[in-house]
C-alpha cells in the first residue's frame, strides 16, 4: 500500500521561515508574555498583568531609592490606564528603544537596579504591543520627551524639550488602552486592582499609593496585610519576624485545616508559591516541633496557619513569565561556571525562625500555650476523621471512574499544559442543565460536576460529616483540594445555577461549603458565578441574548416585532444557544472577599438558625416577575 504524502498539502520551504519583530511576536504569542486573555473577570487576566508590569517598574525605582510616591487612575468609561512615578525617569535618548525594544533595558545590569522583579527587559513592551494606544513620557535632568503608540508601533515621537517651570518633578508617566481587538469586551473590576494596590504598600513600607485619588500606605507592613486580611479571629496576637531580605507574619486560626500564605518575591504576588513557601513551611514545622518537644506531625502544626510572607533576593528566577512560582534555591544566582557559594533559601529561612520564633515562643508563654492547644486540637481532629477519610477516599476513587456527575476534561490545573489557566469545572444542579453544559462545553479545558439537588447545608457541621456525605466528598475529590489547594484541578471553580430562588439558595450552600472548609478557594479568587441570559428578545432576522431588563429594553427599541422569552432556568436553553455562554463571551462574576467582609456573621445570617431578623429580611426583598414569553408588535 502506498504511503501518503505526509507533507502535503503543506509545503516547507524558504517561504515558510518568518521573521517577526518585538512587537508582533508579543500580539501573536500573548500568552508567552502575559499569561491568559481573559476579559477582566478574573484577577490573572491579563489586563491587570498589564497594570503589574508598569508598576513593577515604579516599585523598583522605588525600592533603588528614587520616588516615594505612584499615583494610578483608570478611567472606566475610556478604559484607560495612567500609571504615574516620580523616580529618575526612563533615560530620554533611549526611552522610545526601552518600551518598544526586547532585550533592552537597565534591569540586565544588577548594580543599577538591585533585587528587581523585572529583570528580562520584557513587561512595558508587552503593555505596549498589547494596548491599542500606548503613551509614555519621561521627565529627566530638566527635559521630558514624550512617545505614542499603536499596537505597538510608533506613532509619534516629540523632540526632547526643556520642561516649563523648575517645580516640575523627575519621573515616567505611563497611560495605555489594552485593544479590544485581543481582551474581547474587557472591564477593569476596580477590587482586583485595588488589591494589587494594598499589596504593593504592603511590602513597601515608606511607599505612598494613589488609586483614583484614594491614598493608600502602610506602616507595619506584613502585620497590617494578616490584619487586614484574616477571616476569622487570630487565636493569639500576629507574630511578626523581620530580619535581612526576609519578612513574614503569621499566626493560627480555627475552622481551617491547613495552612494558607500570602507569598511574596522582591514585591510580586507568587500565587502559586515555590521554593521560598517550601522552605518557610518546612522550616516553621521543625522549629516548632524542635520547641514543643512532641512528636507532631508538619501538617498537624500548620493546620490553621495563616501567614504573609516575603523574600528579597537577587535575580531571581520564576517558572513563568508571569511570575507566580519562585524556582530559585539560592540568595544570588549562579556563577558563570554554575557554582554557587550564597546560602540556600531552605537553609537561610530555616536560621531566621531559629533565631526568632524560639525566642518568641520562651518569651510569650501565652502564645506558646494557644499555639500548643491549637496543634493538640489539630491532632484530635486528625484522628477523628483518619479513618473516614480513608473509607472516604476510597469510595471517591472508585465513584469518580465511574462517576456520571462527573465530566472531566483533558487539561488541568495542576499541570504544566500551556492552557492551564484556562481549565474550568462547572459545577450545576440537575441532569438538564447538567446536560445542556456538557453538550455544549470545550472538552479539553471544562468539566463539568452535577449535583443530586441541594447540597448539605455545612455551617454548623463537621469536618468529619463532610467526609460522611457522599456529594460534598465526591465535589472536594474532584477538585482535589483536601490537603490545600496546591493540587487543585481547576483553575475557575464555577457556581453554575438556575436565576431563581432555588438557584440562589445551591448557590449560597455551596459558597458556605467553601468558606467553612476551603476558605482559600476563594481567598486565591478561584470561585466565579456563572451568568447566563435572563431573555433572548429575536424576531426572524435578529437574536439578541440579554443579561439585565436595561439589555432587554435596548433589544426591544433596536428589534421590530420582537418575541421575548424569560428563561426560567439552564436546561430550557438549547446546547446550541449555550455554547455562546460558556466560551469565548462568558460572562463570570467573581466571588471576592472584601477587605471588611465579616465571614462568620454573614454565614450565621444567611445560614444559621432560621431567625425573625432572617425571615423578616426575605420577606421585605421578596420580587415576583412574570415568566411568560410575550411578543411585542
Amino acid at each position: 500500500m502506498e504511503q501518503p504524502d505526509i507533507l502535503s498539502p503543506i509545503e516547507y520551504n524558504d517561504d515558510s521561515i518568518v521573521h517577526l519583530e518585538d512587537m508582533e511576536h508579543i500580539r501573536l504569542r500573548p500568552g508567552m508574555y502575559i499569561g491568559k486573555l481573559g476579559d477582566g473577570s478574573s484577577h490573572d487576566d491579563g489586563i491587570y498583568v498589564l497594570i503589574k508590569e508598569v508598576i513593577d517598574n515604579c516599585i523598583d525605582e522605588f525600592t533603588s531609592g528614587f520616588g516615594k510616591k505612584i499615583e494610578v487612575k483608570i478611567n472606566f468609561a475610556e478604559r484607560k490606564v495612567s500609571i504615574r512615578d516620580y523616580g529618575r525617569g526612563i533615560p530620554l535618548l533611549k526611552m522610545v528603544e526601552a518600551v518598544s525594544k526586547l532585550n533592552t533595558g537597565a534591569k540586565y545590569d544588577s548594580k543599577v537596579f538591585q533585587k528587581s522583579v523585572g529583570l528580562n527587559g520584557v513587561g512595558t513592551k508587552a503593555v505596549n504591543a498589547l494596548s491599542s494606544w500606548f503613551r509614555v513620557q519621561s521627565i529627566r535632568d530638566g527635559k521630558t520627551r514624550i512617545a505614542e503608540f499603536a499596537e505597538g508601533k510608533l506613532t509619534k515621537d516629540t523632540d526632547i524639550i526643556a520642561v516649563d517651570g523648575t517645580a516640575v518633578d523627575t519621573g515616567t508617566l505611563v497611560e495605555f488602552i489594552p485593544d479590544s481587538k485581543l481582551f474581547g469586551n474587557y472591564h477593569f473590576i476596580s477590587e482586583y486592582v485595588e488589591r494589587r494596590i494594598w499589596n504593593y504598600c504592603y511590602l513597601n513600607r515608606g511607599l505612598t499609593m494613589y488609586y483614583n485619588d484614594k491614598r493608600y500606605y502602610s506602616k507595619n507592613g506584613l502585620l497590617d496585610l494578616l490584619e487586614n486580611n484574616l477571616q476569622s479571629d487570630p487565636l493569639y496576637p500576629i507574630i511578626h519576624i523581620k530580619e535581612g531580605d526576609f519578612e513574614a507574619a503569621f499566626t493560627h486560626v480555627n475552622g481551617q485545616s491547613n495552612d494558607y500564605y500570602y507569598s511574596f518575591v522582591n514585591g510580586q504576588h507568587t500565587t502559586e508559591g515555590g521554593t521560598h513557601q517550601s522552605a518557610f513551611r518546612e522550616a516553621y514545622a521543625r522549629v516548632v516541633k524542635d520547641f514543643i518537644k512532641k512528636d507532631f506531625s508538619p501538617e498537624v502544626i500548620r493546620g490553621g496557619l495563616v501567614c504573609a510572607l516575603c523574600v528579597r533576593i537577587q535575580e531571581p528566577v520564576f517558572e513563568a513569565q508571569t511570575k507566580t512560582k519562585l524556582g530559585s534555591t539560592h540568595l544570588e544566582p549562579n556563577k558563570v561556571d554554575g557554582t554557587n557559594d550564597s546560602p540556600l533559601l531552605k537553609t537561610y529561612v530555616l536560621d531566621i525562625l531559629k533565631r526568632n520564633l524560639d525566642n518568641y515562643l520562651h518569651m510569650h508563654a501565652e502564645t506558646a500555650d494557644a499555639l500548643l492547644a491549637k496543634i493538640t486540637a489539630n491532632e484530635k481532629e486528625r484522628k477523628d476523621i483518619a479513618g473516614i477519610k480513608k473509607v472516604a477516599r476510597e469510595a471517591g476513587k472508585k465513584a469518580s471512574l465511574n462517576n456520571r456527575k462527573l465530566r472531566d476534561c483533558h487539561v488541568h490545573y495542576n499541570t504544566n499544559h500551556d492552557r492551564r489557566l484556562e481549565s474550568t469545572i462547572f459545577i450545576t444542579e440537575g441532569d438538564s442543565a447538567s446536560g445542556s453544559i456538557t453538550k455544549s462545553r470545550d472538552v479539553d479545558t471544562q468539566a463539568v460536576f452535577s449535583l443530586r439537588g441541594k447540597p448539605k447545608n455545612t455551617y454548623s457541621i463537621s469536618k468529619v460529616d463532610v467526609y460522611k456525605n457522599e456529594e460534598l466528598n465526591l465535589l472536594h475529590n474532584a477538585l482535589d483540594i483536601d490537603d490545600g489547594i496546591e493540587n487543585l484541578r481547576y483553575n475557575n471553580v464555577v457556581i453554575a445555577t438556575d436565576a431563581d430562588v432555588d438557584g440562589m439558595h445551591i448557590r449560597l450552600l455551596l459558597l458556605t461549603f467553601f468558606l467553612r472548609f476551603y476558605p482559600e478557594l476563594i481567598q486565591t479568587g478561584h470561585v466565579y458565578i456563572l451568568q447566563t441570559p435572563l431573555f433572548r428578545v429575536r424576531n426572524k432576522q435578529k437574536t439578541t441574548y440579554c443579561y439585565t431588563d436595561d439589555e432587554r429594553i435596548a433589544a426591544i427599541h433596536d428589534t421590530p416585532k420582537a418575541e421575548i422569552t424569560r428563561f426560567k432556568g439552564l436546561g430550557e436553553i438549547s446546547p446550541e444557544e449555550f455554547k455562546n455562554f460558556i466560551g469565548k463571551d462568558m460572562r463570570l462574576d467573581p466571588v471576592l472577599l472584601h477587605k471588611d467582609f465579616d465571614t462568620k456573621s454573614v454565614l450565621s445570617f444567611y445560614m444559621g438558625e432560621n431567625t425573625l431578623e432572617r425571615r423578616e429580611f426575605i420577606m421585605s426583598n421578596l420580587r415576583i416577575e412574570d415568566d411568560e414569553s410575550i411578543v411585542v408588535a
